[in-house]
């Protein structure tokens, strides 16, 4: 299976948090790719600029240790977002469902209106 990490379940992967239920983590371990959206980088590097985030690493550092493998925005992430009904206005969580529906990926978020879409998600 194929993976694509919401921002906020690469964070608390990170720091071990209680959020990420023994089946999410195992689901992760055991996964043959987890992916990290550039846009997830993108999201992180804004909220720390407005003091919203601390981070102990760069964001980069954190994928790289996890062993996760960046998935960059290409064009057709971008073209899918056009495809996508506005359910969720979120331009972070828009991309991130475009890349799962273009790269045939799973999505692992905590978020409920991913939900609206037409991905498949587990759930944190």
């Amino acid at each position: 299976m194929t993976l694509l990490l919401d921002t906020h379940v690469v964070l608390w992967w990170r720091v071990n948090s209680p959020r990420l239920k023994r089946a999410v983590r195992d689901a992760i371990a055991t996964s043959e790719l987890v992916w990290v959206s550039a846009a997830s980088g993108w999201e992180v590097s804004i909220k720390r600029a407005l003091g919203k985030l601390e981070l102990s690493q760069p964001f980069a550092s954190m994928v790289a240790a996890s062993d996760f493998v960046e998935l960059p925005i290409r064009l057709a992430h971008a073209e899918e977002i056009a495809a996508l009904p506005p359910h969720h206005t979120d331009p972070f969580d828009r991309m991130l469902i475009a890349q799962a529906r273009v790269e045939r990926a799973t999505i692992v978020t905590h978020d409920r209106q991913f939900g609206q879409y037409d991905v498949p998600t587990i759930w944190v």
